[in-house]
């Protein structure tokens, strides 16, 4: 893919269905090993759409959700950003999910939306953001390939399920020239 090929934009409602194969292909790639199996199986692309659309018609002025768009394969991943949930930590700005197809890692599109999101915080006044992860989630190469460092860890609970989160903050989320937000 090439540069030209990728766009990132607002998330639209007709977006949802997208999303939400996206969302439940990368949970089922990226967690298996370190969430139960039969989580992952139940995980349903129907329930994920009805989350995604509400969360896409509701986003409120300091928060949202942008997709990358592929000239071809159509939308290929996907972000959201807002208000940092846990300000004790120290980051007011928070990416709370950043998915790519699976099939379509590693061709720069996480890059992508995260530049695009970290501009969209940093032009609603947020100068600093986090995104919170599980642990031994093999994002964490790309978080920190993108300058994150880790800050934080916490318990936490997944499906009822006690699971360990790390935090990668930024500290400074100036937007990066170039990127391009339609």
């Amino acid at each position: 893919m090439t540069d030209d090929e990728i766009f990132v934009r607002a998330a639209l409602k007709d977006d949802a269905d997208a999303v939400a194969r996206i969302f439940v292909e990368s949970w089922r790639e990226s967690y298996a090993g370190l969430l139960p199996a039969n989580t992952l199986v139940r995980l349903s692309e129907v329930r994920q759409r009805l989350l995604w659309a509400r969360e896409i018609a509701h986003r409120g002025p300091h928060d949202g959700v942008l997709v990358a768009e592929h000239d071809y394969y159509g939308v290929v991943g996907f972000c959201s950003f807002g208000p940092a949930r846990d300000r004790a930590v120290g980051y007011d700005g928070e990416v709370y999910t950043l998915y790519v197809d699976p099939n379509h890692v590693g061709q720069g599109t996480g890059h992508r939306l995260m530049r695009a999101a970290f501009t969209r915080l940093y032009a609603e006044g947020f100068r600093s953001a986090v995104v919170w992860a599980l642990k031994g989630n093999p994002a964490r190469y790309f978080y920190e390939g993108e300058g994150g460092r880790l800050v934080a860890e916490r318990p936490g609970a997944v499906a009822g399920k006690p699971v360990r989160e790390v935090a990668f903050g930024w500290g400074d989320i100036t937007p990066a020239t170039g990127t391009r937000v339609r």
